[in-house]
Order: C-alpha cells, then sequence, then structure tokens
C-alpha cells in the first residue's frame, strides 16, 4: 500500500508540479511581479527571450548584461534593477539569518550507506558538487543513480522534484533508472517522465541550453541538475595555448550561470570533469598523477569538489578535494546492476 502511494506521487509529480509550487512555497519570484513602473510586459519578454525568468535573475544581473538585451534602454535597466533590488535581499544579514537558511536545504542520497555518510547526507541541494575522475570510475553512474534519488520523499533522501540532464558525450542511458528505480520501489516509467534530457553538441549549444532550462525551473519543481560533463566539448571546440584565454573565459560564463540556477531555485547541480596526466612529475612520486582539466576557474566555481578512482572489482574510491563544510575523507562505495550502492568485500 505505501509502495503504491509512492508510485502515484512520483507519477503526479510530472502533472502537478505548478500546484505543487504553490503548495510549498518557492524560493524565487516570478518575473510578472516586476511590471509596473514604466516597466511593460514588452520589456519582460524581452528578457525571458534572454532567459531572465525570475526577479532573482534580474537582480543578480549587471547592468551591462541587461543593457545588452535589444530593446532595453539604459534608463529602463536602472528601473530594472531598482525594482529587483526593492524584492531581492542584496544586502548583510546576520549569521544566525543564514544559518537559518541552511536549515532548509537537503541532501539527495547517493545510494551509499558509506558515501552519504561522508557527504552528511549525501550531495547538497543549493551548490555545484564537482565530481572527476578517469574513465569508468563510476561518475556517470552516480549521476543515473540521483536522477532517481532525487524524485524519492525528503525522508528518504529524496527532494520531491524532477531531474534535469545535459548529455555532452552521449552517455546517457534511460534503461538504466528503470533499473534503478525498481530498487526504490518506483515505477519506471514515472521515473523517466521525471528526467528532462538534452544533449549538448558544442560549447555554446552546452550555454543556450541553461537558458532554457531557468524557464523550466521556473514553470515546474526540479531538485537536480546535471552535467555530465562540464569540460568534454571545451577540449574540442578550443584547442591549443592559443584559445586557452577564450576557452577559459567561456567557462567561467558557462560556470557562473550554473551558480545563478542552483542559488535561485535551490537545486542541487552536479557536474562531472575528465582528468589529464601531470606532465612536470610532481605528483607522481605520491603514487597519483591526475589532475581536473579547467584549471582554477572551475575549481573556485565548484562549492564541493570529489575525487573518484578505481578500487578492487567493481568497488570504486570516493575522496573529498575540497569543500567548505566536509572534512577531507574517503569512502568506498560499488556499481550494481541497480545504480550506486554499498562496497563489495
Amino acid at each position: 500500500m505505501a509502495l503504491q502511494a509512492q508510485q502515484d506521487g512520483t507519477a503526479g509529480m510530472m502533472e502537478g508540479g505548478q500546484q505543487q509550487e504553490a503548495e510549498m512555497g518557492s524560493s524565487w519570484q516570478m518575473l510578472d511581479q516586476l511590471e509596473g513602473g514604466g516597466i511593460s510586459a514588452a520589456d519582460l519578454k524581452k528578457l525571458r527571450d534572454r532567459g531572465f525568468h525570475t526577479v532573482e535573475a534580474v537582480a543578480y544581473a549587471t547592468k551591462k548584461e541587461l543593457g545588452e538585451i535589444k530593446g532595453i534602454s539604459d534608463q529602463k535597466v536602472e528601473k530594472l534593477h531598482q525594482a529587483a533590488h526593492k524584492m531581492v535581499p542584496m544586502g548583510f544579514s546576520t549569521a544566525t539569518e543564514v544559518h537559518q537558511t541552511r536549515q532548509d536545504i537537503c541532501t539527495l542520497t547517493t545510494g551509499c550507506a558509506d558515501l552519504d555518510s561522508l557527504l552528511k547526507g549525501g550531495i547538497e541541494t543549493g551548490s555545484i558538487t564537482e565530481i572527476y575522475g578517469e574513465f569508468r570510475t563510476g561518475k556517470t553512474q552516480l549521476c543515473h543513480t540521483l536522477c532517481v534519488t532525487c524524485q524519492l520523499p525528503l525522508e528518504q533522501g529524496g527532494a520531491e522534484g524532477k531531474a534535469m540532464y545535459v548529455d555532452t558525450e552521449g552517455s546517457f542511458r534511460p534503461e538504466r533508472l528503470i533499473e534503478i528505480a525498481e530498487k526504490y520501489g518506483l515505477n519506471g516509467q514515472d521515473v523517466l517522465d521525471n528526467v528532462s534530457y538534452a544533449r549538448a553538441h558544442n560549447s555554446e549549444h552546452q550555454l543556450q541550453l541553461l537558458t532554457d532550462a531557468a524557464a523550466m525551473l521556473s514553470e515546474s519543481r526540479y531538485g537536480l541538475l546535471i552535467v555530465d560533463s562540464a569540460t568534454g566539448l571545451y577540449r574540442t571546440d578550443y584547442s591549443g595555448r592559443g584559445e586557452l584565454s577564450a576557452r577559459q573565459m567561456h567557462l567561467a560564463k558557462f560556470l557562473r550561470a550554473l551558480q545563478n540556477l542552483a542559488s535561485q531555485f535551490g537545486i542541487a547541480v552536479v557536474i562531472t570533469n575528465q582528468v589529464v596526466a601531470q606532465v612536470d612529475g610532481g605528483a607522481s612520486m605520491f603514487g597519483d598523477n591526475k589532475k581536473p582539466i579547467g584549471g582554477n576557474i572551475i575549481a573556485h566555481a565548484s562549492t564541493t569538489r570529489l575525487y573518484f578512482r578505481k578500487g578492487r572489482g567493481e568497488n570504486r574510491i570516493c575522496k573529498v578535494m575540497d569543500s567548505p563544510c566536509l572534512a577531507e575523507g574517503e569512502a568506498t562505495f560499488a556499481i550494481h546492476g541497480a545504480g550506486i550502492g554499498d562496497a563489495t568485500d
């Protein structure tokens, strides 16, 4: 009986997304609230066409960004900023208030008890978690597992929301979601209906998809956004040291857009990253000469950085490399037919 109720709840998530938002209250304010005081519906349409769907998006944007929108004058930019800043807190607050806000953050279970313990419950919402490592270390498998667990009730380690998956390498497999759904007692077809998928074909398209994502996030309840991988297309679209500066600037713009989505909508953002071998020999004497690509740009944008490496058999090892609230440590997990799970002996 309880299982059926859980399945029915998952099935209704797609149909009742907006109603659920109204009942639970959203952390963002719809763009329509800016209309008036010299700001017309036509102005708001221009903002939406450029990916601004909330008052927070306008408040967080620079005047330069808003001024680049065709048909929005400098005077209109001032009005937009003033109106948005009146509705969105942009100043100082006490640490007590910040602490109370963080109580609303939920964590998405990874499917492995040891890994959840290392991460203090799982993948945190409202921030970016970067997972890097070699191929076959479990990065994509964890992404698939999270697409299912984010749909679980809060008390079971979920976010009661849909998932969004941006695939840059063609590694998304919906049949894996069905297998994982069975482990958690969810209906496979309902789980698939609650995952929005897009294949990015180049780095510019990858950035444009975030504009589309902003519209979808403002209209329905999502708990997770995955980009697998965030850097793969940049390695092919930009080559050589001559294009390094342009690559890093575009990557920084993409990561900033991800940060804004995580902040505005309170979703968990998970990005995977590839690694390269260090050729200076500095790390090889300690047994591991792998480093993530993207340099300091991606290192500073990610709130939590996790390093995956191969263990014995199907076991994998996760190490916390950087986090403002997690201690450095390791946990062992395994890749099973039903997704990520506890390590095997």
